[in-house]
């Protein structure tokens, strides 16, 4: 029976190539995003498990909310790892990670062998402690991972790295330099085995020890700088809750207040109530960092649930659309079942016979669904900056897709199988067709459904796409276009004035400035506490950034003066001096700051000019307060071309490079791309609610297409009728048609206020965005409205072109 079941099955498949196509198609595009999901979704999900202790590994978490101000992060002072090891028993280890790149050596670097002079940019740099490594357990290739970092000017790199430098050695003891500084050869002291992808230190490619390290005189013991991330190894069993906030009590009490106080901050009576401090495991951090300020890439797991919900939303539409489609074509099968009931088929069998069909477009489905999954995974993983790979060899793929086939098979095709199998033979035979499902309201539901689906994210990305397109073009206070930034000029030593100074020469040169504080993702930042002379026991600090320039960062920023002037390069004084943005002007309360003081470390700085406020940031944020006093900062200059010919442009800056550093290739980039990519994850977004709409579209077309069909089957004889009676083409398509622009009309309707609420909740992580307007709603109704009327019009057509004979002879 079961090789019958097939073969009918089989013949069915070739009888209907149309219906079985859009079956198939429709169900394994669903199966093939489904399966991108659920890569996606287990691969977000195995972060950081890979560590042998990895249950009672935590870094160390603070919350900060005072007024407006919200934010968590993770920069301690170094000492804090001391503190939390000696004071709390529960602690068995503690270490450090300093990867800001503020300091010489974490962040990028230009690295070469101390045998060799050619210099490589390198990425992946971060300052830690043996007890790091001792918590994490890293694999070492080569070396004792008991010692890789326990001794002054030592290194520990990644196996890749070994290979690329030294190939087919151990390079234990090997010496290598950043930067061309000779003065501080790191010695290689062990290779450790990759970060695998898996883990939110997977961008880490070289750790420089901390030991015997002290960026200034006092950094390891002060209270007053926050750099270090701090982790720890608990001792299992600790109840994580009480362990928290016995830290926080602790810690607040017995060191920052007192320290607080010795400074005279304002802020030292209320830091219990404005500062939390709380411990997150190793495996939260890359799913639920997501408004954590830590520097690193991570996952979010609100996107593992809207992932989650969109695959379930694909696959239990893709079902009901297999169901829609089953019942659509009912009449044809009607008369072959009132038959093989006439001659004693029972109803049992016509119901295996038909959840065998059901099995068999599954299977279909599942196998080109499998075969489009490993087609799109490229570009999957460009949506969502992924680097997944389809698991053929895994164990579990065959197993798991088999019964997944098997079980979506038969809730797929239950529905129709007992609707069919239902059929009266007298009825069927006299061509009388059951309509107790003519006016389905569950299919009305699935329709308005699948359209409102559709319109909410069709809206999303418009919003998204303005939203964009608003942040790239605004004008934010300074020039970013025709600027090149040169990096690795720090390895030119005293030779970056002279470099600078040739590329002034340049005829397609306006201005240059040698600074790597810029307004752009990827330069430094130096958080600050600021008040003005005198009044440091009265007033409370004012927090902003601190910036190292040179004279010409104002000219070649395009950053505009609004009061004072700017720095000149023969006024010795002026290396005393200061420049501030507007926002510290007024954090500050002054409305004059000509010729005032204001105090960070050290003594006063006279204020002699204020600028422009402009954006440094990513527009999420406001303008925070901002300091710019002359410094060396020389990792990175910027060239300010003139309009024109830019490739003339970049081949003599190039040229010029390669007098000042022939061993090292010249690395730039646009301020302007630089720029963009601080929205790379809005792009992102907006890519993948684009995919996302199209897909939601696609599905809810097909399920149309099925209502159109089944709606059409089900009136022939009053199409018949009407058309005997001189109804027209035109009159039948638009009766038939205006039924489904009905649905979605309810469908946008019940779609804008939930799209208008997701896309306002989504922009308050702006504080510059577009207005919501009425044209963005309207613009996806009368979409969905097209896509509606283009999906049901074939069918329409073609039941207004029906001979009224066919349907009315048996009458």
């Amino acid at each position: 029976m079961i090789k019958n079941y097939l073969k009918v099955a089989l013949r069915q498949l070739r009888k209907q190539k149309m219906y079985a196509a859009i079956k198939i198609g429709g169900f394994a595009f669903s199966i093939a995003a489904c399966l991108l999901i659920a890569l996606y979704i287990r691969d977000e999900l195995s972060f950081d498990k890979s560590y042998p202790n990895a249950a009672n590994v935590y870094r160390l978490l603070g919350h900060y909310h005072d007024g407006s101000v919200d934010e968590k992060g993770v920069d301690w002072p170094s000492v804090m790892a001391k503190v939390i090891k000696q004071d709390y028993p529960e602690v068995e280890k503690s270490g450090r990670l300093m990867p800001n790149s503020l300091f010489w050596g974490a962040g990028a670097n230009e690295l070469k062998r101390a045998d060799q002079a050619d210099n490589t940019h390198e990425e992946g740099f971060a300052y830690a402690d043996q007890g790091l490594i001792d918590i994490l357990n890293l694999p070492m290739v080569y070396g004792d991972p008991k010692h890789a970092l326990s001794e002054p000017l030592s290194m520990v790199i990644a196996k890749s790295k070994a290979d690329k430098y030294f190939p087919g050695q151990n390079p234990i003891g090997k010496v290598m330099y950043l930067n061309n500084n000779k003065t501080r050869p790191f010695k290689i002291a062990a290779v450790m085995q990759d970060i695998p992808g898996n883990s939110h230190l997977h961008d880490f490619k070289f750790f420089i020890t901390l030991a015997g390290v002290e960026f200034w005189n006092g950094e390891q013991a002060t209270w007053d700088a926050n750099n270090y991330h701090i982790y720890m190894a608990l001792k299992p069993g600790t109840n994580i809750a009480q362990f928290s906030k016995k830290v926080n009590d602790g810690i607040l009490k017995n060191y920052y207040i007192p320290n607080m106080t010795r400074n005279g901050d304002k802020r030292a009576s209320r830091v219990m109530s404005m500062f939390n401090l709380m411990v997150q495991n190793v495996q939260d951090i890359n799913l639920r960092s997501y408004d954590v300020h830590d520097g690193m890439s991570h996952g979010d797991i609100r996107f593992v649930w809207l992932f989650g919900a969109v695959a379930g939303f694909i696959l239990v539409i893709a079902c009901i659309n297999f169901v829609n489609l089953s019942t659509a074509k009912s009449a044809n099968r009607a008369k072959e079942v009132g038959l093989r009931k006439v001659v004693g088929s029972q109803r049992s069998g016509l119901i295996r016979q038909f959840l065998a069909e059901s099995l068999v477009y599954s299977f279909f489905s599942f196998v080109l669904g499998l075969i489009l999954a490993w087609a799109l995974l490229p570009y999957f993983n460009t949506l969502a900056s992924k680097s997944l790979i389809m698991p053929w060899a895994a164990w579990w793929l065959v197993p798991v897709v088999m019964t997944s086939a098997f079980l979506i098979g038969i809730v797929a095709g239950i529905y129709p199988a007992f609707y069919l199998s239902g059929f009266k033979p007298a009825e069927v035979l006299k061509g009388n067709l059951s309509n107790g499902s003519k006016s389905s309201v569950l299919r009305n539901v699935l329709v308005v459904f699948q359209f409102a689906t559709s319109i909410i994210l069709i809206i999303s990305t418009v919003v998204i796409y303005n939203q964009m397109q608003y942040l790239l073009n605004k004008k934010v206070g300074f020039e970013k276009d025709q600027v090149v930034m040169i990096q690795g000029t720090n390895t030119l030593d005293n030779q970056v004035k002279p470099f600078k100074n040739e590329l002034l020469k340049l005829s397609t040169v306006k201005s240059a400035s040698i600074s790597d504080f810029l307004p752009v993702s990827g330069t430094k930042r130096n958080g600050n506490q600021f008040y003005i002379e005198g009044r440091e026991k009265i007033d409370p600090t004012v927090g902003g950034q601190f910036w190292d320039v040179d004279h010409d960062y104002l000219k070649t920023l395009g950053i505009k003066l609004v009061a004072g002037r700017d720095f000149i390069p023969d006024m010795k004084a002026d290396s005393q001096a200061v420049i501030i943005n507007q926002m510290m002007a007024n954090k500050l309360g002054l409305k004059n700051p000509i010729g005032k003081k204001i105090v960070n470390y050290g003594p006063g700085k006279t204020i002699i000019g204020v600028v422009q406020d402009f954006n440094f940031n990513s527009m999420r944020d406001g303008i925070e307060p901002l300091v710019m006093h002359l410094s060396s900062s020389e990792s990175i200059v910027s060239v300010k071309i003139k309009a024109g010919d830019v490739k003339k442009a970049l081949d003599q800056i190039t040229a010029t490079w390669k007098q000042f550093a022939p061993n090292q290739p010249i690395r730039y980039t646009f301020m302007d791309e630089r720029f963009a990519s601080m929205y790379a994850d809005v792009q992102r977004m907006g890519r993948i609610f684009t995919s996302f709409a199209v897909l939601a579209i696609m599905i809810a077309c097909l399920g149309l297409f099925a209502l159109a069909a089944f709606m059409a089957e089900q009136r022939s004889k009053e199409i018949g009728i009407r058309k005997v009676l001189g109804a027209t083409i035109g009159n039948i398509t638009a009766m038939l048609s205006m039924n489904f622009v009905k649905l979605v009309f309810i469908a946008i309707v019940i779609a804008t206020p939930i799209a208008y609420y997701a896309m306002t909740q989504w922009l308050q992580d702006f504080t510059y965005r577009v207005q919501l307007s009425w044209w963005m709603f309207a613009l996806a109704g009368v979409a969905a409205i097209m896509i509606a009327l283009a999906t049901v019009s074939y069918q329409s057509i073609k039941a207004a072109l029906m001979n009224p004979v066919k349907s009315l002879k048996a009458e």
